[in-house]
């Protein structure tokens, strides 16, 4: 019964973290108008962005169950919990705010929130599970990269109306 527990924990997190991805991906659309936006010559290709953050959702994921799994006391798993859903949230809010309002200059403050989100969650889960915690360098090196990408995009197409 313990290690099927075990799995179906492993199967509650990647069941979050697609259902965050699947929700932000449906507002990313890459037609006309993201494909007339002037782009840095640094700008990786469309194609790696799936790529990315398949890697960052899975490792999001295995974080998650990880430390979730080594917490013996309800209060750390209510933080978890909690840290994670406001990353979550706060990750669709950015892909709503860029590609379904076309605001690439209100997802520019968002990525603020969304940076320090991943903050909390990395400090967040470090006393809990230092391998936890490390997973999620890769995401919060990601949306540092994403946010200079995007203050780029404001800067070569702004303003937005």
């Amino acid at each position: 019964m313990i290690v099927a527990n075990r799995w179906i924990g492993l199967a509650i997190a990647f069941a979050c973290s697609i259902l965050v991805s699947s929700i932000g991906a449906s507002f990313t659309d890459l037609g006309p108008w993201y494909q007339a936006l002037k782009q840095p010559d640094w700008k990786p290709p469309d194609s790696a962005f799936g790529i990315i953050w398949s890697i960052i959702f899975t490792l999001c994921a295995v974080s998650g169950w990880y430390v979730w799994k080594v917490s013996n006391s309800r209060a750390h798993k209510v933080r978890i919990a909690l840290l994670f859903a406001a990353n979550g949230c706060l990750n669709i809010l950015w892909s709503w705010l860029y590609f379904h309002l076309h605001r690439p200059d209100w997802a520019m403050t968002e990525v603020y929130f969304l940076w320090f989100s991943v903050l909390l969650l990395i400090m967040g889960l470090w006393r809990l599970s230092k391998i936890s915690s490390l997973m999620l360098l890769p995401y919060l090196v990601w949306v540092t990269a994403a946010g200079f990408l995007n203050a780029a995009t404001v800067e070569l197409n702004g303003p937005f109306a």
